[in-house]
């Protein structure tokens, strides 16, 4: 009985992993993009950076060649290395696949906002990336579900046609499913932006790909291939982990392991938001997959359990903005507590419309939610400039065509700046007592 059912698993493997409610319909999405390997065994491909620390910076790739070095040279002038790195590589074995030789070097101390050039294994193209300003004002660009189809191409190209600092991503990022050489794909489709920009990313359900007895702990793809500095913040996890950028704190949050009262993710989280200084980094954002809020057909109450596990942490540390994923469509809520407006809670954004293969979720909630500000199925990309101490800017845009539009915007006050949020809910309580 296993092998026909491994058969079956190994050719039509999407239909035992997705784990969607079929019960709404999706658009149809853009074709698959297939993005072939191009180069010599020996030289770098799928090349990526990501931040470690306020100084330094992780470089992944990937070698057919076993036999290829884990070292990266760099500096501030095109074809002139100044500076080498030594890291490590590994590899993985997923049923009959075995990936290529996975290299990570971190590099540094590196100065801010200034454009390094780098080879990897001492072969192959020259990379370049400019490392994040070191105080406001900064942009990051938020695109979750992205997958690798031909909406995808276009979110990316109109990522790329303005400039930004990090690019942030809450899950599902290559929707390989278990077929691993569409991670290899994927690697190779966002090389041209993920090797100049620092790419931060969370894991969600399609990075899972457990297989009962065989592979029941998942992840081994992505954390192989997408390794985040949460050492550095003190998480024993890659699914969750935060880090510092320019008076910015940003959690990571894992909607895909354990995060209940008793679980290492809360102790983690509350630990996290304890330490933050509001005085040096007054914005804190949060990125998970599953939405805690959403008034769209697609996933409904699949982030309820994690909400009320978490949400009151948010709440009490004064978290300005929490973006998710995996509904296929934009929507952008006021602030929120408990299910109910509340001004000193955060802004909760829902962005799961990077390209994925499934297309959008077209049908929403009525009548509408007022707690819903703006809902659109549409494909695009979000960036969040924060401009100051008290001020940031969110703004969405829609994929139309060759044109990346518009579509929605709002400024934002940070509740570190608010007086009225100035207090943790019994203190403000204890205070109307009084009165």
């Amino acid at each position: 009985m296993v092998f026909p059912i491994l058969l079956h698993f190994l050719l039509f493997p999407q239909p035992l992993l997705s784990q969607d409610n079929n019960n709404f319909v999706r658009q149809p999405a853009g074709q698959l993009i297939i993005t072939p390997h191009q180069r010599s065994n020996s030289e770098p491909q799928q090349v990526h950076i990501s931040l470690v620390g306020k100084e330094k910076m992780r470089v992944s790739w990937i070698t057919e060649e076993k036999q290829a070095e884990s070292v990266v040279e760099y500096g501030t002038k095109s074809g002139e290395y100044s500076a080498k790195a030594t890291g490590e590589h590994t590899s993985y074995q997923y049923f009959f696949y075995t990936s290529g030789q996975i290299h990570n070097v971190v590099i540094g101390p590196l100065q801010p906002s200034t454009t390094y050039y780098y080879r990897c294994s001492a072969s192959g193209p020259e990379f370049s990336f400019k490392t994040p300003p070191p105080n406001l004002p900064i942009q990051f660009v938020i695109v979750g579900d992205l997958g690798q189809t031909e909406w995808t191409a276009s979110t990316l190209k109109h990522v790329d046609s303005s400039d930004y600092d990090v690019f942030l991503l809450p899950g599902d990022l290559s929707y390989a499913d278990s077929q691993q050489p569409l991670w290899d794909s994927f690697g190779r489709l966002v090389e041209p932006y993920a090797s100049k920009r620092p790419w931060m990313v969370t894991e969600g359900n399609h990075e899972i790909e457990i297989f009962p007895i065989i592979y029941p702990k998942g992840f081994e793809a992505y954390n192989a291939r997408w390794p985040m500095p949460f050492q550095q913040s003190a998480s024993t996890s890659n699914l969750y982990y935060s880090f510092e950028v320019a008076a910015t704190h940003v959690i990571m949050l894992g909607s895909y392991t354990d995060f209940d009262h008793q679980s290492d993710q809360y102790t983690w989280l509350q630990s996290d938001l304890a330490n933050i200084d509001r005085a040096k980094t007054p914005w804190v954002i949060v990125l998970l997959h599953a939405p805690w809020y959403n008034t769209n057909e697609a996933h409904q109450g699949e982030g309820e359990s994690m909400r009320q596990a978490m949400e009151e942490l948010l709440y009490n540390a004064r978290v300005d903005l929490v973006f998710a994923g995996h509904v296929h469509a934009y929507e952008r809520f006021t602030r929120i507590y408990d299910n109910k407006a509340d001004s000193c809670g955060p802004m909760y954004v829902t962005i799961g419309d990077g390209g994925n293969r499934e297309g959008l979720a077209l049908t929403f909630k009525n009548p509408p939610s007022p707690l819903s500000l703006y809902r659109e199925s549409s494909f695009g990309h979000g960036r969040l400039r924060i401009l100051n101490e008290t001020h940031a800017h969110w703004s969405w845009h829609r994929n139309n065509d060759s044109d990346a539009v518009v579509a929605d915007g709002v400024w934002i006050e940070s509740l570190s700046s608010s007086k009225a949020c100035s207090k943790i809910p019994e203190q403000q309580d204890a205070a109307h007592e009084e009165l």
